[in-house]
C-alpha cells in the first residue's frame, strides 16, 4: 500500500479523533481553525490531504500535538534508544507544492524545538503563515540551492549554506531545481510580564 495513502488515511482518523474528542462539529473546527467545513470533511474521510499550512491549524485549533498525529507508536515515555527507521520515518508531501517534509524530530518536541527534512523538486517550494512570536528557522541547504523569504527579506543559500532566520513572520522557502535541507524551528516564545 502507498504511503501517502496510508499517512492520509491515519491523519484522517486522529483528527477526526481529536475533534471528537472535544464535541466539535466540523462547523465548530471550521471557525476555530480557517480550515473551510468541506476541507474538514474531506480530510476526515481521507479523500484529501491537508497541506503543512491547514494541519498547522488544526492542531493549533484542537490543541494536539503536530508530529505525533503522524506517529502512532508515540508515548509520553522516552526510551534510552528510539530508533526509527528511514521507512517509519513519517512523511508528507504539499500536494501540487513539490515538497516532501520528513519529521526527524520526536512528537514530544513539538512546539519547542523541531527538525524536519525537506526534499524539493525543481521548482518546489514550502511557504508558511507566521508561527508563534519569537519563533526562528535554522535552514541547512545539504544539496541544490534555495531562496528564502522571511517577511520584505530574501536570501539564496547555495550547498552547505545555513541561514537563521525569523519564522514569527510570513515566510516561504523555493527551489528552481531540485534540493535537499534540514530545517530546525526553535519556538522561544516570547513572554511579556504585565
Amino acid at each position: 500500500m502507498d504511503m501517502d495513502h496510508d499517512i492520509t488515511k491515519h491523519l484522517a482518523s486522529r483528527l477526526k479523533e481529536a475533534r471528537s474528542a472535544r464535541s466539535l462539529s466540523l462547523e465548530a473546527l471550521a471557525q476555530l481553525s480557517g480550515v473551510s467545513r468541506s476541507m474538514l470533511s474531506q480530510i476526515e474521510r481521507g479523500a484529501s490531504s491537508p497541506t503543512v499550512a491547514s494541519l498547522w491549524n488544526l492542531t493549533r485549533a484542537l490543541g494536539v500535538d503536530f508530529a505525533g498525529l503522524l506517529d502512532s507508536s508515540a508515548t509520553p515515555e522516552s526510551p534510552i534508544l528510539e530508533h526509527t527507521r528511514a521507512a517509519d520515518t513519517p512523511a508528507f508531501t504539499e500536494t501540487g507544492k513539490g515538497c516532501t517534509i520528513r519529521i526527524l524530530s520526536a512528537p514530544t518536541d513539538v512546539g519547542k524545538t523541531e527538525i524536519y527534512e525537506l526534499l524539493f523538486q525543481a521548482g518546489g517550494s514550502l511557504a508558511s503563515e507566521p508561527h508563534d512570536a519569537g519563533a526562528i528557522e535554522h535552514l541547512t541547504v545539504l544539496t541544490g540551492s534555495l531562496t528564502v523569504t522571511s517577511g520584505d527579506a530574501e536570501a539564496t543559500l547555495a550547498t552547505g549554506d545555513t541561514l537563521r532566520y525569523r519564522a514569527d513572520l510570513p515566510h516561504a522557502i523555493r527551489a528552481r531545481d531540485a534540493a535537499r535541507a534540514v530545517l530546525v524551528v526553535k519556538h522561544d516564545l516570547v513572554v511579556n510580564p504585565s
